[in-house]
């Protein structure tokens, strides 16, 4: 692949994501303050000491930022790898053994399905204790039928091709069937689900924040800074309105870089395996 192939919009999204990455990892060298010192007044306005301003207790918003993207994006990561290594895992385990396990899995999945995502989250998280494990496995378990619907869907369109029907008459487990049939003749739509689910977990993260059933304070993250800050709205102070266009911006990015992966690897859907 050439460099000059890449779209401009792709390009726009790496970037984007890049930059997201590039603070998270190294928060504490970008950071000019620390992640819950008070440095000055309450929501000052940005000058040259505070390039965003500070927020509703002093911090400076800027570090906040920084470190926000740190707890948002390993939290969002965490719970979308999990979220797929449960919903892939189990769908292609159902459309391999079909009949009784199939059915099971599939109405257990559709009743998971029709709970409220968002009530059901903020339920289950306001009985456990608050504690960020719990918090990620929260988001993956209930993202996860989201995932094992289109892995269901893609895997049964393979489970029926001919090489797979060969590798059982060779004899070949079903893991085999699952991680060397079926799994690299559907990366073209699980990539881009991948990078989707990534996105929503960003945005669910946030929406959790928000409500006071997150990331807990004094740690940053930007679906919380925007809870801390949203007062300030009604007095024309738009520290509220920075951690909401970083959410927006990074959604955005991954949607662009998604859909060039989306039309790149489109000639993967329906090839044959390495089996």
């Amino acid at each position: 692949m050439r460099l000059r192939e890449i779209p401009i919009t792709a390009w726009i999204g790496i970037i984007g994501i890049l930059l997201a990455f590039g603070c998270a990892i190294f928060a504490p060298l970008l950071a000019p303050y620390g992640e819950r010192e008070i440095v000055g007044d309450v929501w000052l306005a940005a000058d040259a000491h505070f390039l965003l301003g500070t927020d509703n207790l002093g911090r400076d918003l800027l570090s906040r930022l920084i470190y926000g993207a740190r707890t948002t994006l390993f939290v969002a990561l965490a719970a979308s790898v999990l979220s797929f290594s449960i919903g892939i895992f189990l769908s292609f385990t159902a459309a391999v053994s079909r009949g009784i396990i199939d059915q099971g899995l599939s109405r257990f999945n559709d009743l998971m399905m029709s709970i409220p995502t968002l009530i059901f989250a903020l339920v289950v998280l306001a009985v456990l204790p608050q504690n960020l494990w719990i918090l990620i496995a929260v988001m993956a378990v209930l993202d996860s039928t989201r995932v094992y619907r289109l892995g269901r869907a893609v895997a049964l369109d393979v489970a029926v091709m001919e090489f797979v029907e060969a590798a059982k008459l060779r004899g070949e487990g079903k893991m085999w069937i699952i991680f060397r049939e079926i799994l690299p003749n559907t990366l073209s739509p699980l990539l881009a689900e991948f990078g989707l689910r990534f996105a929503f977990s960003i945005l669910f993260l946030s929406t959790l924040s928000f409500l006071g059933l997150g990331i807990q304070p004094p740690a940053a993250d930007w679906g919380g800074m925007v809870k801390d800050n949203k007062d300030g709205i009604i007095f024309g102070i738009s520290a509220a309105l920075i951690p909401g266009g970083a959410i927006a911006t990074l959604a955005i990015c991954v949607n662009m870089v998604v859909d060039w992966l989306l039309k790149r690897t489109s000639s993967l859907k329906g090839g044959r395996g390495d089996g």
